[in-house]
């Protein structure tokens, strides 16, 4: 079944069966990955390292949150 007929499908159904399914596909969305968790959490790590040894530059909040 192609993803077009799977939408067909679903806008066909009621609205609380719609949202359903939405909700359904959010969720699935919002589940952690475990592997990018620890590939994120091996660069904060790395990028803190530099930093302390001069490496990495910071830059200050102001500059960050300027033109927001």
């Amino acid at each position: 079944m192609s993803n077009k007929e799977i939408l067909e499908q679903a806008m066909a159904l009621k609205p609380e069966e719609r949202l359903m399914i939405v909700e359904g596909l959010l969720k699935s969305l919002d589940e952690p990955d475990h592997k990018i968790d620890e590939i994120w959490a091996e660069e904060a790590e790395a990028r803190l390292k530099a930093y302390r040894e001069g490496r990495l530059e910071g830059i200050p909040i102001e500059e960050v949150f300027k033109d927001q």
